[in-house]
């Protein structure tokens, strides 16, 4: 079973990612949501969004957007760069993401646009051709050694307040159709939010809906899991999954995978973590990013500690990186008992 770090934005950098591989690692990284219509404007930001270290073979790409056009002219130049494969984004419920005709709005469409928009996304990554900025390494290989046609994939959820499982199903089917290869389903509807246990049994019935269809379409779990016994829970509701993947757990605990496998140290020195992601970010992204992603990383980094609130203000309040460092420092110096954090086998 594989395990996977979630697409999320301003988090699923390159900086999050060499945290989670400090500590061994993950099958899968997804981006962050990336939009298509600004990656194709090229912009001065937009090259942050391509980096693909520290795995650059397990980067799997995410889009959003509203037009098919761009989605598409946006797929084949990611599928370019390489990686595992390239994933629509038609879940992501936040309001201004809805109203503009991406995320879950594709859910909520007629099947037929819908379809049309896939189909056109599915030929790009197939058609792709490596772009100037690949990885070197990739395009050192042999042609027999290198990476066949990207993995087209889709995220999603149940659908709206008024989801039916006819209605699910059908959904289902158009999206096997267009030649989707692997389904992401955050078993939630539009308008559930995190304190709604997530319907993990939705995932059991689509694992189950397409083996009787005789597809090998694969399925991933996404939903609930934040440690090893969370995760052996979600596997035995769900066992026909192909993988589980992780959101917010994998920026509390950048170990979480580790954890999961088995494989995490005793021990994670809190400090020295949060220490290096700051480095992390400062060499992997522009400083005009460094506010929104510190303040999203430990947002969620400082419910390690006892007084978490407290660690949370002052980092979020640091006018600098080094200001960051130094009050990170400098809570541990004041608490030294919480600087390692335990690991229960």
């Amino acid at each position: 079973m594989k395990l996977i770090l979630a697409p999320m934005a301003t988090l699923t950098h390159e900086a999050l990612r060499r945290s989670v591989f400090g500590f061994g690692g993950c099958d899968e990284y997804f981006t962050e949501m990336i939009q298509a219509g600004t990656l194709l404007t090229g912009g001065p930001f937009e090259k942050y969004y391509l980096h693909t270290g520290p795995e650059p073979d397990k980067i799997v790409w995410q889009l959003t957007g509203a037009k098919a056009d761009a989605l598409a002219r946006a797929a084949e130049l990611v599928a370019g760069v390489g990686g595992v494969g390239v994933d629509v984004n038609m879940g992501c419920c936040a309001p201004e993401i809805v109203k503009s005709g991406a995320g879950i709005a594709w859910m909520l469409k007629p099947y037929a646009e819908t379809a049309a928009m896939l189909e056109g996304v599915r030929r790009a990554v197939e058609n792709a051709k490596p772009a100037a900025n690949r990885p070197a390494e990739e395009n050192a290989k042999p042609a027999a050694n290198r990476r066949a046609a990207l993995r087209f994939s889709v995220k999603i959820r149940l659908g709206d307040e008024d989801f039916t499982d006819d209605r699910f199903f059908s959904f289902i089917d158009m999206l096997v159709g267009t030649g989707v290869r692997q389904i992401t389903l955050h078993p939630r509807t539009r308008k559930e939010r995190y304190r709604t246990p997530p319907r993990l049994e939705y995932v059991r019935k689509l694992c189950d809906y397409l083996n009787a269809r005789g597809s090998d379409v694969k399925v991933v779990l996404n939903g609930a899991v934040c440690d090893a016994a969370s995760a052996r829970k979600a596997y035995e509701i769900a066992p026909a999954v192909d993988g589980i993947m992780i959101a917010r757990a994998a920026i509390r605990k950048p170990w979480v995978f580790a954890e999961i496998k088995g494989t995490a140290p005793e021990k994670i020195d809190l400090l020295q973590t949060g220490l290096q992601f700051i480095d992390d970010l400062a060499e992997c992204q522009p400083p005009e990013f460094y506010k929104t992603r510190l303040q999203r990383f430990f947002t969620y980094y400082s419910d390690n500690v006892q007084f978490a609130q407290y660690l949370r203000t002052q980092l979020l309040n640091a006018p600098t990186l080094d200001g960051c460092r130094e009050r990170l420092a400098a809570y541990f110096d004041q608490c030294p008992h919480e600087r390692y954090k335990k690991i229960a086998p």
